[in-house]
């Protein structure tokens, strides 16, 4: 009786019916087409942690420094931005007019003010609130080899302290 076989080469039976009768499932074929497929899930996902130029409170455009520091780009994927800090940000939003950056400084610095009577969270500073509002991530899709963002978007570091020092970002890419 022939059994179907599933993508990673083992007999089609469900993975239950091993534990029920506490039997191993059979081992993948060690084919040319398995070691193909894990080589190249291995290649599919890089990282790298990188430190940002310090910047003073307010939003910066940092998309060239960002790009300048990620990994190799896939043809498509994925690239998630994740910054380690609780007093400061990642955003996307318009490039063209540098407006914005004074705009979105001045919204946040009246959305959110610091040291207002009716905060609970107060052990850890003025500047952990805004964060809130904005994340601590974002990801962009990538598409020939290149961020495929609109063309007045920009990567911001939306910065909540006066001196933030320099802030860690991880980028990931999957691809």
């Amino acid at each position: 009786e022939k059994t179907k076989e599933s993508v990673q080469g083992l007999p089609h039976k469900p993975i239950l019916a091993y534990i029920c009768t506490k039997s191993a499932p059979p081992k993948a074929h060690n084919n040319r087409r398995t070691k193909t497929l894990q080589k190249n899930r291995k290649d599919m996902i890089s990282q790298k942690e990188f430190t940002l130029t310090p910047h003073c409170r307010g939003f910066h455009l940092v998309t060239d420094e960002i790009v300048r520091n990620l990994p190799p780009l896939p043809e498509t994927g994925l690239l998630h931005l994740f910054i380690k800090h609780t007093s400061a940000a990642l955003s996307i939003n318009e490039n063209a007019d540098p407006d914005v950056q004074t705009d979105m400084t001045a919204i946040f610095d009246r959305l959110v003010r610091e040291r207002e009577p009716y905060y609970q969270h107060t052990c850890e500073g003025d500047d952990d609130m805004q964060i809130e509002l904005v994340g601590a991530s974002i990801t962009i899709p990538i598409s020939h080899g290149r961020l495929n963002m609109g063309i007045w978007q920009g990567i911001y570091l939306c910065e909540f302290r006066n001196r933030g020092g320099g802030r860690r970002i991880v980028a990931t890419v999957v691809g």
